[in-house]
């Protein structure tokens, strides 16, 4: 049974359990997911067959490659209003991030003689890695996807672990399709990772591995992390919710189980200064167990990584989540736009009682791809920005270069460079 814990009294020990709730601990595979990847690296697409003859045993290189007759297949057996959902979500999802992008160059005169600036350009080619199976969410396809190609990425690959028969769930084929991707490849786990990393006689050598993965997965990119770019390490999906009096308990207790339900990992955390919905929302959590569907898994989450916290003030409950930097951050206050500028780490904010976190998982257009356990901290959601680089440039003339030359030449003598400095000295002789 859930019930109200006030601030003050947290020891130590559970103030650290909330904040660290279940976090991903990669240690325990790391050396046998390096293992797997470096298989790859050395041996390519023979480890992959390897592992997946138990799914087919007269398996071979064709059948890591989704075909045109399965996404054909796969449009056939997908409901059309799941079809029609998934372009409607993907065209608001477009046209959000379409408004990310930035100028393609911007320059300023720093002095006479010498101009500077930025230009943006796309990666070339990214993988998208996409949980297979029972875990297959075709909303994360679409989020994985359309930010990389609204970035200019010209070519984006999708694996993702098969079923038996070397088969892949038809939603997912269905939402690449709409996304836009080039390929789809049936691998999961540390050997997509390390195929998307090094590349095999298969699968392309991407620029960049983005996507949701178990600890096998986030362990391989880490592994990979400086031959590609990742996203942000994944873990167990969150909430925190800010409420104040005129939160409803109902929909603060529905709120609170429908992020439960994405696996017993998840964690959801109430923080308030108002006791009365502390204890209503409690009281409705514990009721609404005895009827809530997918109890087994909720039950897990709601004992192990969720709690009410009660605080003495609205500014404590501001600093709690900025503490917690969580995933998904619901403001159900009187005034959420008041609160929204003190708010430093969160990954999605949703304001308002109208603004439930599934708004943001499916069709609002905002990416669900966020950073969890306190990643928060230093990173940001997927946006067009992941597959983006920014180089700079510079223009200088002679008198730019000039008015430039003492500072240089002194600053190279005294780091030890003295040809750095002769360089210049040479263009004015």
């Amino acid at each position: 049974m859930l019930k109200v814990e006030k601030l003050v009294d947290l020891s130590p020990d559970r103030r650290a359990r909330i904040m660290t709730r279940s976090m991903e601990d990669i240690s325990a595979v790391f050396l046998e997911v390096r293992d797997t990847v470096t298989q790859i690296k050395e041996q390519g697409d023979i480890i992959a067959l390897k592992h997946y003859t138990k799914y087919k045993q007269d398996i071979s290189v064709s059948d890591l490659k989704a075909t045109p007759q399965e996404f054909k297949a796969a449009y056939e057996s997908v409901k059309p209003e799941v079809v029609e959902a998934l372009k409607f979500a993907a065209q608001n999802i477009r046209k959000f991030h379409q408004a990310q992008l930035e100028r393609e160059m911007w320059s300023i005169e720093i002095a006479p003689g010498i101009l500077a600036g930025r230009v943006t350009r796309p990666m070339d080619i990214i993988g998208a890695y996409v949980p297979g199976r029972r875990a297959a969410y075709p909303s994360s396809v679409l989020m994985n996807i359309i930010p990389a190609k609204t970035a200019g990425v010209k070519r984006v690959v999708v694996t993702t672990p098969p079923d038996e028969g070397m088969t892949v769930v038809p939603e997912v084929l269905v939402a690449a399709d709409i996304a836009g991707a080039e390929a789809v490849y049936k691998i999961g786990g540390p050997w997509a990772v390390g195929s998307l990393a090094y590349g095999t006689e298969t699968i392309p050598r991407v620029d960049k591995i983005v996507g949701p993965g178990n600890r096998w997965v986030t362990a391989a990119k880490m592994v990979v992390f400086g031959q590609v770019d990742i996203d942000s390490p994944a873990g167990p999906s969150e909430a925190l919710i800010i409420a104040d009096d005129t939160a409803d308990p109902k929909m603060v207790a529905y709120d609170f189980f429908s992020q439960l339900e994405h696996d017993p990992d998840s964690a959801a955390v109430l923080v308030t200064f108002s006791e009365k919905v502390a204890r209503a929302v409690t009281e409705e959590i514990n009721q609404g167990l005895e009827t809530i569907p997918r109890r087994e898994t909720i039950e897990v989450g709601l004992k192990n990584n969720s709690a009410v916290i009660l605080t003495e003030t609205f500014d404590q409950a501001i600093d709690f989540a900025n503490e917690y930097a969580t995933e998904h951050l619901e403001i159900l206050t009187e005034d959420p736009w008041a609160v929204l500028p003190r708010i430093k780490h969160a990954g999605s904010i949703f304001m308002g009682p109208w603004a439930p976190v599934p708004a943001g998982d499916y069709a609002s257009g905002t990416n669900h791809v966020l950073p969890t356990g306190q990643c928060a901290r230093m990173f940001s959601g997927l946006s067009v920005d992941d597959f983006i680089k920014k180089p700079t440039f510079q223009y200088l003339t002679k008198d730019g270069l000039g008015y430039l030359k003492d500072a240089i030449i002194t600053l190279a003598e005294a780091e030890g460079l003295p040809v750095h400095a002769e360089t210049i000295r040479r263009r004015f002789e």
